[in-house]
């Protein structure tokens, strides 16, 4: 029996690793948009501003990013058991000591800052050990993985909204701590890697010597990362003005936040579809494909006026952003070795974090100086197509770990 083949046999078992990091993405967002369920019950408690309250959410993205970047090295060094047993500390520490907050401040720098850093140790290092882990079923594990993001606004936030009906707003916090604390820390034990021999066992030499450095400095890493940073700016900028855009268009408030929680159910069906399909016929052909349904599906936001018209829009467009998003990690497992793929996982995830920061953003602009979100939707389209465009760039699975040095490849 051959090296590969042996590999194959160990390969695609790790489904405890799924599952554990299905659950603390899960809890690790679901308690990030606690905040939109606590936000009127805190501002009427403390006086502080919704906008001042909200901006704890935007530094708890920029954290994420930053952090998430820091993270994936570290794995790749100490192992990803390591990093999220330290988030899952810090997550339920950031809840505490925000239910304790005594100043707008110093909830912005808890709930915000140290809770980004602490959801960020969940990704990069459990979604690099995941497509390490798998062969033949790498991109419905990763899609299921993904899949815990999905299921957060319908698990968490219920269960934050029940709370705040019994309790104030620091003993929600302080519960809310303990119980990702219950959830998380039995978890880590369950996340655990193939040894790095065994995933590599396929892998062409020059392949398996690359170093972080070159990776990141190599075309199939600038090619996935600006494509996740497009593909995150298109779909941004839809999902966070869309609830507004249809109340513009006469919708109540009530009925416009349907339409939000549509795309996050599509997004959850379209996790475990592409992630189906992308092992049938590849990642890349999959990914192509939904990004252009998602840059489409954002313009044809502009056709619908009736609630009727966004369901349908919302189902196709969250279908493709969500059925996307795990796609981009199962690409970096075809061009990098498990070695180093935190790393590039960590540095691909800080760009799209950026882009997710800078949708919201843009869109808004655009709005003030136009006075309408014509031009957001338009925008998102745009974006949308070029993500697909530069996506196409990827190097095929087949041959790309041959193409992947652009450069003689020296050992450190």
């Amino acid at each position: 029996m051959s090296r590969s083949s042996d590999a194959s046999l160990t390969l695609d078992r790790n489904w405890g690793l799924v599952a554990a990091g299905a659950l603390m993405g899960c809890v690790a967002i679901g308690v990030v948009f606690s905040l939109a369920v606590l936000l009127g019950p805190m501002s009427a408690a403390t006086g502080w501003s919704r906008a001042g309250l909200s901006s704890a959410m935007t530094l708890g993205f920029l954290s994420m990013g930053l952090a998430g970047f820091g993270w994936g090295m570290l794995s790749d060094r100490v192992g990803p058991r390591v990093v999220v047993l330290a988030g899952s500390v810090l997550l339920g520490l950031a809840c505490v000591l925000a239910s304790r907050a005594g100043s707008l401040l110093q909830f912005q720098l808890t709930y915000g800052v140290l809770l980004g850093v602490a959801v960020s140790s969940f990704f990069a290092p459990v979604i690099a050990a995941t497509s390490a882990s798998f062969e033949r079923r790498r991109n419905l594990a990763v899609s299921l993985v993904s899949a815990g993001v999905g299921v957060a606004p319908m698990t968490m936030s219920p269960l934050v909204a029940w709370l705040i009906t019994h309790y104030d707003w620091r003993t929600t916090l302080l519960i809310v701590g303990v119980l990702s604390w219950a959830l998380t820390l039995p978890a880590v034990w369950f996340v655990r890697t193939v040894p790095a021999a065994i995933a590599e066992a396929g892998d062409a030499p020059a392949y398996s010597r690359m170093t972080a450095g070159q990776a990141l400095r190599s075309r199939p890493f600038i090619v996935l990362a600006a494509a996740f940073f497009a593909c995150c700016a298109a779909h941004s900028g839809p999902i966070f003005h869309t609830v507004s855009y249809a109340v513009g268009c006469g919708l109540s408030v009530t009925a416009a936040v349907t339409i939000y929680s549509m795309e996050g159910a599509a997004g959850l069906g379209g996790r475990l579809l592409f992630g189906v399909l992308a092992d049938r016929v590849g990642a890349k052909p999959v990914l192509v494909a939904g990004l252009l349904i998602q840059a489409f599906g954002a313009l044809a936001y502009l056709q619908v006026n009736q609630l009727d018209g966004f369901y349908a829009v919302a189902v196709v467009f969250g279908l493709a952003y969500g059925g996307t998003m795990p796609l981009y990690a199962s690409l970096a497992r075809d061009a990098f070795s498990p070695r180093i793929l935190g790393t590039v996982m960590g540095a691909a995830g800080l760009l799209s974090a950026l882009g997710m920061a800078l949708g919201p953003l843009i869109g808004g602009w655009l709005f003030d100086r136009y006075g309408s979100y014509t031009w957001m939707y338009i925008g998102s389209m745009a974006l949308g197509l070029a993500a697909a465009g530069i996506a196409l760039l990827f190097p095929s699975a087949r041959r790309g770990r041959d193409d992947i040095p652009l450069q003689p490849v020296t050992q450190t």
